[in-house]
């Protein structure tokens, strides 16, 4: 008689919440920022119920503030601001975003994301001008003197991810191809089965690895 899967134990407060992004950011001076999305994501494989908390609800307006999200699907949460004054400028506000299950009513996660108000969107897009021409002119000069040194083999040689990171990568993707803690039928030692919360973690890791393994 094949047994049934053990649902993992759901302790209060320890579920991790997937929310992108994790700041947001509002500029008085251009009124498309004013509306931002947050993003809930549920890979788990029961449904979630949520709720958003603001510690100054009466600085924005958030549709669909309390819903559900299905098993490996994801929310769009819609923020406005709706208080754009200079005596804002500068202050972090704070949004929390709690996630049970449907049936329960204690919190089994959450997550805080940070907004902030800014006068103008001018400044930072001209910071970011700047470092990016000090980047480039940098990399200029890097490639003018590795040209005349006649080594590129250096550079063939510094480009790409370290043995650190493929080594972790590896490992990443060994973990997720473990049997998962409750499964029976499964030839692997039973000190070798992972909770679902460590297979989170360890596809979350592989992706952070991916991202730096993309940009070098």
């Amino acid at each position: 008689m094949q047994q049934q899967k053990r649902q993992p134990e759901l302790v209060e407060g320890n579920l991790p919440v997937f929310v992108f992004p994790t700041e947001l950011i509002f500029y008085a001076d251009d009124q498309s920022t004013h509306k931002r999305v947050l993003t809930l994501y549920n890979p788990y494989e029961f449904a979630l119920k949520f709720k958003v908390l603001c510690t100054t609800p009466n600085k924005y307006v958030v549709v669909d503030a309390a819903g559900a999200v299905k098993p490996q699907c994801c929310v769009d949460i819609v923020i406005r601001h709706r208080d754009v004054r200079p005596c804002h400028y500068g202050v972090i506000d704070k949004f929390r975003l709690q996630v049970s299950e449907q049936s329960q009513r204690k919190a089994l996660g959450r997550k805080e994301v940070i907004a902030t108000l800014l006068p103008t969107g001018k400044e930072q897009q001209q910071k970011e001008e700047a470092e990016e021409k000090r980047i480039k002119e940098h990399l200029t000069e890097s490639v003018f003197f590795d040209q005349t040194s006649c080594q590129p083999e250096h550079r063939i040689a510094s480009s790409g991810p370290s043995l650190l990171t493929v080594f972790l990568g590896v490992v990443c993707i060994a973990a997720l191809m473990l049997p998962t803690l409750g499964e029976v039928d499964s030839l692997v030692p039973l000190y070798l089965h992972l909770s679902v919360n460590q297979k989170l973690v360890a596809a979350y890791v592989l992706g952070l690895i991916t991202m730096v393994i993309l940009r070098t």
